[in-house]
């Protein structure tokens, strides 16, 4: 099966390309451009340049959040769109579960981590063991310091990894000394994480039609968040 994946959830922007767990091919900016300008081109030469065609795509998958409200929807709007058009199956998978998955090959916890503004963190805990990542916590959106809390109760090294890792870092290092940095192009959301989560995801029949993807915010949006507000004066 090959599985074409969008990562648009942060600033940089990623697809790939996935056949039966062998990548084929990936494509990543990290420009400022806008995810509209840049999301559907990348795919299109990425295909091309795996001699491919739109429609030897099986089956389509994007970060589905938490992440940028705008960059989510962008995704999702992609995906929904390519599976419409040429009726495949699609997948919405967590951005925190994609972005471990790359460190499943090491021994200690995985904690991916997105600056979610707002004095908190997008986050989740996994655990990596002989090849395999196991869920210790859900996706959360979380104040670093009551995150701390449960990460203190680990013992054994906590590999950071996200754009919000430098930010956990610093803030947490002197009363978490067990936290590991990444190198910097391990911070960023990659889309084959995306289409490796997409993967396991459709093995386990968890794949729905382009009408049923939708985002998985985790919490209100500014906007809703004033209607709210104003609604309950």
């Amino acid at each position: 099966m090959r599985i074409l994946a969008f990562e648009t959830s942060a600033k940089a922007a990623g697809c790939a390309l996935l056949e039966d767990g062998l990548l084929l091919g990936e494509s990543y900016l990290n420009t400022g451009m806008t995810h509209s300008q840049t999301l559907l081109v990348m795919a299109e030469n990425l295909l091309k340049s795996c001699g491919l065609t739109p429609s030897d795509v099986d089956a389509v998958a994007a970060a589905a959040g938490p992440g940028s409200f705008t960059g989510v929807r962008i995704g999702v709007a992609a995906a929904k769109g390519f599976a419409w058009g040429r009726e495949i199956p699609c997948c919405g998978v967590s951005t925190l579960e994609a972005m471990a998955l790359g460190f499943g090959a090491w021994e200690g916890f995985v904690v991916p981590v997105m600056d979610a503004r707002r004095s908190q963190v997008y986050t989740a805990l996994f655990q990596a063991k002989k090849g395999e990542l196991t869920r210790q916590e859900p996706d959360q959106a979380i104040a670093l310091e009551d995150w701390e809390k449960v990460l203190s109760r680990r013992s054994g090294p906590i590999f950071l990894v996200g754009d919000g890792s430098r930010l956990c870092y610093n803030t947490l290092k002197d009363r978490l000394p067990n936290l590991v940095l990444p190198p910097e192009h391990r911070m960023h959301q990659r889309g084959v994480g995306v289409a490796l989560a997409a993967a396991r995801k459709i093995a386990a029949g968890e794949d729905c039609d382009g009408a049923s993807l939708k985002p998985n915010y985790l919490r209100l949006s500014q906007a809703e968040r004033e209607r709210l507000a104003r609604e309950q004066k």
